[in-house]
């Protein structure tokens, strides 16, 4: 699947896709369900359920990556600002916000 068909997944296909990254990895790592789930400290299902893109809370999913030393893909969700948004405008490169005059009502003191 390229990358432009995955911008118009459903959320299940996302589940679905991310639980075969998840299989995948498991499989690569040479664990079973069993040792995934014992590693990560979640129930056998959840990795089941997981692997088979029936959903997963997000307690799982951080759990699985870090079982799996996966974390590189809870990374990806946020990730770090090399720049402050102050020192853009501290170097001019952005003008500060300036509030912008209303017209006065008639009759207004």
């Amino acid at each position: 699947m390229d990358t432009s068909s995955k911008h118009n997944l459903t959320t299940k296909e996302w589940e679905q896709v991310l639980g075969a990254q998840v299989r995948a990895a498991r499989v690569a790592a040479d664990i079973d369900q069993q040792s995934l789930a014992d590693l990560a400290d979640i129930s056998v299902d959840a990795v089941r359920n997981f692997e088979l893109g029936r959903g997963a809370t997000l307690r799982t999913v951080v759990r699985v990556a870090r079982a799996l030393d996966r974390t590189d893909w809870l990374e990806s969700f946020s990730p770090t600002s090399r720049v402050s948004p102050l020192d853009i405008v501290d170097r001019g490169e952005i003008s500060p916000r300036q509030r912008v005059a209303r017209p006065r009502r008639r009759g207004a003191k």
